[in-house]
């Protein structure tokens, strides 16, 4: 396929955060254009935010079934190959079903669903759509943590014991959703976040992460949610101790009240002969230790990077030296997504390196993962499984 892909996008109206992520990402290595959108729930603001795209008017809709209509009647080469889908929690189960009924291939932020059983029901709408389907968890693009999980692939940790990783975060310590946070409006409210507030927001991220790195499942939980803002209705802290398959045990703590943490997402790795440690908010290095040795600091953008993993190569962009982080690791599973829509389209193979990117497997682990931490939160952190 010698063109660009073309993107359509509902959510990420005007003031809008992860929207406009999401369009800079896909937008980084030049295979993908924004052509068309329902921007809003509010037909103006979707306009407006048209305008300042440069949308063409006509392919600025007010809502979701306009767009799904007029876009599926224009002629093939003209419509949007896929849709990202950026909204609150509660609608990505009926926006991504009604665009993969109409054959067009999905981006959808996570979580995924609001319940476990839309999850499934996702599941099967996209098995029968037989169109690709991505859920946008970055941190499983940045390079380092794709040498993270070759090395771990490649046995030079041996057997994992522990996982411990946190994600603390400190904006919600107030009850901001009640001063005009638009952002703490929705995620704080469980009609449209879902059964848990700070678990399904970030938590899903640590989950997500410990199994992607370590290739390992977990099994059980035993949650600890806590609602420390008076009046929030749903958790802003929370403990879990987990159980993977294959014997290793794990720590799982995020918070959205750690007052003094920003964005604090970090995972160890503890292995019979060697750990690992990685920190989002540095995220360029990997730490590496063995028994009587100094630390090892591996450091993205160097040759031994890529010869160690060839996943981390792909995913690096820029010389040693030079920071990647958040955007481009949005625009590394846009990258892979984007192969594999034209892998499809081509009907070649794609290859492991290019399907490497979170799709329905990984949402419907994350809508059980919230489900297990509700539920036995509830019985007093009692051990429960996904």
């Amino acid at each position: 396929m010698d063109r660009k892909l073309r993107m359509g996008m509902v959510g990420g109206g005007p003031g809008a955060f992860i929207g406009d992520v999401h369009r800079k990402a896909a937008r980084m290595d030049g295979g993908i254009e924004l052509v068309a959108g329902a921007f809003d729930i509010v037909p103006k603001k979707s306009r407006e935010m048209g305008r300042e795209l440069c949308i063409n008017k006509k392919r600025v809709y007010n809502d979701v079934d306009t767009m799904i209509a007029r876009e599926s009647a224009l002629p093939e080469d003209e419509r949007i190959d896929f849709v990202s889908i950026c909204t609150p929690n509660h609608t990505h189960f009926p926006i991504a079903k009604a665009f993969l009924e109409a054959g067009f291939n999905v981006m959808c932020e996570k979580p995924m669903t609001l319940t476990v059983k839309e999850a499934k029901a996702l599941q099967e709408v996209v098995r029968k759509s037989r169109k690709v389907f991505g859920l946008m968890h970055n941190y499983t693009a940045y390079p380092m943590v794709k040498l993270a999980r070759d090395m771990i692939r490649q046995g030079d940790l041996g057997t994992i014991r522990k996982v411990v990783v946190q994600y603390p975060q400190g904006w919600l310590a107030r009850a901001v959703e009640k001063q005009g946070s638009q952002q703490a409006s929705w995620r704080t409210d469980p009609k449209q976040s879902g059964a848990a507030g700070c678990m399904g927001d970030i938590g899903t991220h640590a989950a997500n992460l410990a199994e992607y790195v370590t290739g390992l499942t977990i099994k059980e939980i035993a949650a600890d949610l806590t609602t420390f803002v008076k009046g929030r209705r749903l958790d802003d802290d929370g403990n879990c101790l987990l159980r993977f398959n294959k014997g290793a045990k794990g720590l799982l703590h995020a918070s959205q009240v750690s007052i003094g943490q920003e964005n604090n997402l970090a995972i160890w790795v503890y292995g019979e002969d060697a750990s690992l440690e990685w920190h989002q908010e540095h995220p360029n290095y990997l730490h590496v230790d063995t028994l009587n040795a100094p630390t090892q600091v591996w450091k993205r953008g160097n040759d031994y990077v890529g010869e160690k993993s060839e996943a981390a190569g792909r995913a690096t962009r820029l010389p040693f030296g030079h920071p990647e982080a958040f955007l481009e690791a949005f625009a590394n599973n846009y990258c892979n997504f984007a192969d594999t829509i034209r892998a499809r389209a081509t009907r070649t193979k794609a290859s492991a390196l290019i399907t490497d990117f979170p799709g329905i497997k990984e949402g419907v682990a994350g809508m059980k993962f919230i489900d297990a931490v509700v539920t036995s939160s509830a019985k007093n952190a009692k051990w429960t499984k996904l």
